[in-house]
C-alpha cells in the first residue's frame, strides 16, 4: 500500500522556478520517488503535461487545457471541442487583434480544446467576444484561456481517480490560480503556494510560505509518508 498520498499538481506558479517561468528541476526527484498516483493538472497543451510525465519517469496522468482534455494512462478523454474556441480567436483577430505569440505560435500549435491569448493583448473584447458564443475567458496569470464553459480540472482528475482507483478524499493538491479552484473543491487537502492569486488563495486549505517550486517542495516534504 503506498504510504504517500495521491498528488494534483499544477505546472505554472507551481513546479515553476522561484523567478516564474521554467520549471524548478528540485521537483523532479520528489515526484518521481512519490510512491502514489502523481496527477498533473494544468492549463498547459496536451503534449507538455505527457511530455513532463515522460521526462521525470512517471505515470502519465494528465488534466491538460483547463480539463479540456484527460488522460487516465489508458484512454484520452476530449470534454470540449476546439472549434468555438478558435471562432472567437479568429473573431477577435477580425477585430485587430492578435493571439500574441508569433507567427509560429507554439502555445496553441498543440491545443485539442481551447485557445490561450498573449497577456500583452487586450482582455474585455475577448471577453466579450467569447461571451457572445457562449464561452468563457479564464486568466491564469500566464496567459487568457478561451475555453467552453463546463470542463474544468477538478472534473478531470475525477475522471482518473474513478479508473486508475484512488481515493480523492486522501489527494493533496498545490496549485495558483483560479483554474485550480475547482481541484481543490475535490482534493482531501489543498494548498496555494504564495504567489497563488486570491480565488485559489481563498479556496485553498492553506496558503504556503514559499512560492512556486519553494512552496511545493515544502508541503511535498510535510505530506509525504502521511498516508
Amino acid at each position: 500500500m503506498p504510504t504517500d498520498p495521491p498528488l494534483v499538481l499544477d505546472i505554472d506558479g507551481t513546479l515553476t522556478r522561484p523567478e516564474g517561468w521554467g520549471i524548478d528541476p528540485r521537483v523532479f526527484d520528489p515526484i518521481r520517488d512519490w510512491d502514489a498516483p502523481v496527477v498533473i493538472a494544468t492549463g498547459k497543451a496536451f503534449p507538455y503535461p505527457v511530455a513532463l510525465c515522460h521526462f521525470v519517469g512517471v505515470p502519465e496522468l494528465v488534466v491538460a487545457e483547463n480539463g479540456g482534455v484527460v488522460y487516465t494512462g489508458d484512454d484520452v478523454f476530449f470534454t470540449a471541442d476546439r472549434e468555438a474556441a478558435q471562432a472567437v480567436t479568429e473573431e477577435y483577430r477580425a477585430a485587430g487583434y492578435s493571439p500574441g505569440w508569433g507567427e509560429e505560435d507554439t502555445v496553441n500549435r498543440w491545443r485539442e480544446t481551447e485557445v490561450a491569448i498573449n497577456l500583452e493583448q487586450p482582455i474585455a473584447p475577448l471577453r466579450e467576444i467569447a461571451a457572445e458564443r457562449g464561452l468563457e475567458v479564464v486568466d491564469t496569470g500566464y496567459a487568457y484561456h478561451v475555453k467552453d464553459t463546463t470542463p474544468n480540472k477538478g472534473e478531470g482528475v475525477e475522471t482518473i481517480a474513478e479508473h486508475v482507483g484512488f481515493d480523492l478524499a486522501d489527494a493533496v493538491a498545490v496549485g495558483d490560480s483560479v483554474n485550480d479552484v475547482s481541484t481543490f473543491e475535490v482534493a482531501g487537502r489543498s494548498f496555494a503556494v504564495a504567489n497563488a492569486d486570491r480565488s485559489a488563495r481563498e479556496a485553498a486549505d492553506e496558503v504556503l510560505e514559499g512560492v512556486h517550486a519553494d512552496g511545493t517542495l515544502a508541503v511535498l516534504e510535510r505530506v509525504r509518508g502521511s498516508s
